[in-house]
């Protein structure tokens, strides 16, 4: 992805006035099923931890739009992916969302033919099958798969697919001071965001709303509430260059130091962390099209996107901890699950009313504000991954 604000001046803003992409990219049905297949079936895709599938034989069911997909573990308990459907006549293997395997094979349940775990067609329910019938011709079409510090990615192309590559998106930073192999799931939730994918991502990526939409956040981060998410977003910054103030070089406020209601830890702090990340408060890592991690001081929290329709939604949220933490007596993570929910509520709102508007046959695009050039660079990225 081509990161415009590294050709800029100091300061971050665009200096032209770009249009947004269309409003057809929000509404269209056939355009939704242009991304699916450019932008969703040719990128690595975060899917789940790998703590999830739990030891050999363990299985997980997913959806990629209309694609369906089963992840699980061998006899070896080596990680493998297919697309979740039976060479026969197309049904589906396991309808379930997740659990074990009652044997070391996979069993269609309409007609009996059954594979091994690393998808080779072992056997049909045919008493007599053509004598050029060749089970070999016939394994599971398969996913390439990776594990990457414990998450689970996937790239529907198989065998054509590219290798996985750790590198991110959007002005990431990086999480190497974080222990995420180690870390445990000790929350999750569901939320359906009433709004296109790609409005969830041009949310996430201004903060022109932050001020008046999330004012606890905005007094958690002082540089939000001036509508900026980075120092030099500020075309006056050079002025502010040596002060140490958050409300001009971003961080948390002064005495807090991660997100929760109440600006403090609740988990023991990662003792690897240096100033700098433990300063910043929250450290943003971008996985296009599908995944953001960020990593606080006491917790890593996950999101995983899923489009369902042009319309709709699904994100699905993850607080990991270390397990040491989890077991503690006193572990109670409440204060940080009520701040993000809060958060996500917001944006939520404000998602659903962007969704609305663009349904006005008269908003063909609209524009983009210098503040909004990571913006820009999402349009760009999406108008190049697509055919």
């Amino acid at each position: 992805m081509e990161n415009l604000s590294a050709l800029k001046p100091p300061y971050n803003g665009l200096n032209f006035v770009p249009e947004t992409l269309p409003r057809g990219f929000y509404v269209d049905a056939a355009h939704f099923e242009a991304e699916m297949r450019d932008i969703w079936c040719r990128n690595w895709v975060y899917l789940c931890r790998a703590e999830t599938l739990e030891g050999p034989l363990h299985f997980r069911t997913f959806e990629l739009g209309t694609q369906p997909i089963l992840l699980l573990r061998d006899e070896q308990n080596e990680l493998r992916a297919f697309y979740n459907v039976c060479r026969h006549r197309g049904s589906v293997l396991c309808s379930e969302p997740s659990g074990r395997l009652p044997a070391k094979m996979l069993l269609c349940p309409y007609h009996n033919w059954s594979y091994a775990l690393d998808g080779r067609l072992t056997k049909t329910s045919s008493k007599y099958p053509a004598a050029d019938f060749n089970k070999s011709d016939y394994p599971l079409h398969g996913i390439a798969i990776t594990e990457w510090r414990g998450f689970v990615f996937v790239h529907l192309a198989g065998e054509d697919a590219p290798a996985f590559k750790p590198e991110f998106d959007l002005d990431s930073v990086n999480l190497d001071h974080w222990p995420l192999e180690s870390l445990k799931c000790a929350h999750s939730s569901t939320k359906i965001l009433d709004c296109n994918w790609k409005i969830f991502w041009e949310n996430f990526s201004e903060c022109l709303h932050c001020p008046s939409a999330h004012p606890e956040l905005s007094d958690l981060v002082p540089i939000y509430k001036r509508a900026y998410q980075d120092e030099r977003d500020d075309p006056q910054w050079a002025e502010h260059a040596q002060s140490s103030d958050p409300k001009y070089k971003g961080g948390l406020k002064p005495g807090a130091v991660s997100w929760s209601m109440d600006g403090q830890a609740h988990a023991p702090q990662f003792e690897n962390l240096n100033e700098a990340e433990r300063r910043a408060g929250h450290n943003f890592v971008i996985k296009l099209p599908s995944m953001m991690m960020v990593g606080h001081v006491d917790y890593v929290r996950i999101l995983r996107m899923r489009p369902l329709s042009p319309t709709k939604t699904e994100l699905y949220v993850e607080w990991l901890f270390l397990p040491s933490a989890m077991a503690a007596p006193e572990f109670d993570i409440t204060p940080i699950v009520d701040f993000v929910d809060l958060v996500m509520a917001q944006d939520a709102a404000l998602c659903a009313l962007n969704q609305k508007g663009l349904s006005a046959s008269a908003h063909e695009s609209g524009v983009l504000m210098p503040e909004e050039y990571v913006v820009h660079d999402f349009h760009n990225w999406i108008r190049g991954a697509l055919k």
